[in-house]
This record gives C-alpha cells, structure tokens and sequence, in this order.
C-alpha cells in the first residue's frame, strides 16, 4: 500500500502546487512610510490654518519644509546602510563638522578651490568611514566603542586645530543651498537624488542584497561565501560620504563650517532616531531608504509646527523621545513571535 505522503500531485491535482508564489505586495511594504508622511502632513496643515500662517502651505512654504530635511536626510541615508548591515555609527555628528570645517578651510572663498575642497573633503570622510569599518571587522571592537572612540578623536582634533574660524566658502558654493530651479531648491532634489541612488541600490543590486543578508545572519552569509568584512567596511564608507555631502551642503548653507555645527545639530543620534521610526530593525537585515525618509519628515514638521506654535523648542526633544519609543513598541508588538 503506498503512503500518503509519498503520492505525487500532478498540477491539475494539486491546485496550491500549480499556483505560483504571490509576490508581496509593493503596497504592503510602503503603509509605514505612508501612514507617517499622512500624519505628519495631516498636522502640518492643521497648525498652519490654526495660526493662520496660510503662506506655509504654498509651494514656497512645502520646499522650505523638505529643505528642513536636507542635512538629517542625508546623514540618515548614510546612516541607513550601516543599521542594515548590522552595525552603527555615533561618529557622524563629529564628521560632519570636520567636513565643514575643511570645506572651509580648504576652499579659503577661492571658487577655484571648490573641487579641490570637495574631493578631499570627502576623501576624508571615506578614510574615516574605513577606519571604523575595520576596527569593526578587522579588530572586532563593538560598532558601538569603535564609532564613538573615533568620533571623540574627531572631536578632539577640531578641538585643539580649529578654535577659532578658518575660511569661508566661496559664494558660489553656497548656491547648492539657496540656488533653485523652477523654484525647487538644489537640496531638495540633492536630497531626492541620493534617495533615489540609495533606494536603487538597496532594492535592485547585488550589493543591495549582500547587505540585507549580512545584517540578518552575518555567519550565514559568511557561509555563502559572502566576504562579509568587505560589505561592512563599504557600509560605513559609504554612511560616512552621506555624512560628509551633509557637512558640505552645512558649510554651503551657513557660509563657513564651525566646529560645533554637527554636535549642535544631534545629527548623530537623530540619524538614529528616524531610522528606528522608519521600521528600520537596529538589529541589522531590515529597513530601507523609504521608511527613514518618512522619519525625516516627522522631525521637519514636528519642528515646524513647534515653531508655527511658538512652543518651546526643546520641548521637541521630548516628543521626540516618545515617538521614537512608540514607534519601537508598536513595531515590537507588530512582530512578537515572528522570526526577524
């Protein structure tokens, strides 16, 4: 008598068999980053028309609000590929104001000096995103100790060599953060460029795919014969050049890079922040660019409405401590007893 586990289903059969595997859907993926962008908006709105600042609401007030989320943006995409991989970086804040400040320093107003200043800026910036991928990988300090040593040297060297301000950037320069066409900023689409690069990536190359596999299972992908080094070391290189095209755009927007200008900012931990709210796992192998550009957006109105209100902007702080620490519960909530 034969099995019946050992009976053979022909398609006709079987109709589960001669069905093929629904894809997921796009729609499914995209509820988090939609459902933020709406609620954000949605407030937004709310406080424009409560306070009558109806001129928020124009196509001039709607870029002013995406130009809010330039430099967080950018950082934050940076910040993104690393999480994914299963690390972090708390140096970014630091970089960011050495890659102003050497803009500055390197350009000296000479619009002449602006490749130049450029490039090296963001050499530098590639060297330092290296050096925290190796001592990561290589050395096999925690992401946490490796970024944070390297981000206190950073510090410390803007500390001791530039106490004072040291050059300018050419006016020239500072056109990539007021110049507009057809009255989009250049950083808006800056912004959506590198969203686009980094959305590509992630979703449609092979690259893409390593990293989303050595963050989930590092020993695994190792297993497949992924060099799981090398993908962690191009994260952080590549977290680190999103973090030194952010202190570039700051030295363009405010004339002159100071040191202070990326602690002051809480880009660093910020850059966290929207990640996490974006659904993107701290753990590694799961996120992408959509969710944290939502997130984005959450800060820039959040701060814009505090302003519109003329509430306390710390009190921003405070809120946004309790939207990051929702956002965690509900997505931990969302995904108990499932397998990450």
């Amino acid at each position: 008598m034969t099995h019946p586990s050992s009976v053979v289903l022909t398609p006709d059969q079987n109709p589960r068999a001669a069905r093929p595997a629904r894809r997921r859907s796009p729609l499914r993926d995209a509820w988090l980053p939609i459902t933020l962008v709406g609620l954000s908006a949605a407030v937004y709105a709310a406080a424009a028309i409560y306070t009558g600042q109806f001129a928020q609401l124009s196509f001039g007030g709607i870029m002013g609000l995406l130009q809010r989320m330039v430099a967080l943006g950018l950082v934050a995409i940076g910040q993104n590929f690393v999480i994914i991989a299963g690390s972090i970086d708390l140096s970014v804040a630091n970089l960011i104001s050495v890659c102003a400040v050497m803009a500055s320093y390197l350009m000296q107003g000479d619009a002449h000096a602006i490749v130049y200043g450029v490039v090296l800026t963001l050499v530098i910036a590639a060297l330092v995103g290296a050096v925290n991928g190796l001592l990561v990988t290589r050395l096999s300090v925690s992401p946490l100790i490796a970024t944070l040593g390297v981000g206190m040297v950073l510090q410390g060297v803007l500390s001791v060599a530039f106490t004072t301000l040291r050059g300018a950037v050419p006016k020239s320069f500072q056109t990539i953060a007021y110049g507009s066409v057809v009255q989009i900023p250049y950083a808006v689409l800056l912004l959506a460029a590198a969203l686009g690069i980094a959305g590509y990536v992630l979703t449609r190359t092979v690259s893409g795919a390593r990293l989303y596999t050595v963050g989930g299972n590092a020993h695994s992908a190792r297993l497949a014969g992924i060099r799981t080094a090398r993908v962690m070391i191009g994260a952080h290189v590549i977290g680190s050049l999103m973090a030194g095209i952010g202190g570039l755009y700051l030295a363009s927007w405010l004339g002159a890079g100071t040191p202070w200008v990326g602690r002051d900012g809480g880009y660093g931990l910020d850059s966290i922040a929207v990640i996490v709210i974006g659904g993107t796992l701290l753990a590694g192998g799961r996120g992408g660019v959509a969710g944290t550009i939502a997130g984005v957006f959450v800060f820039a109105t959040l701060d814009a409405v505090f302003n519109m209100l003329q509430i306390d902007p710390f009190l921003s702080q405070v809120l946004r401590g309790a939207i990051v620490i929702l956002a965690v519960g509900a997505y931990t909530f969302r995904h108990k007893g499932h397998v990450a």
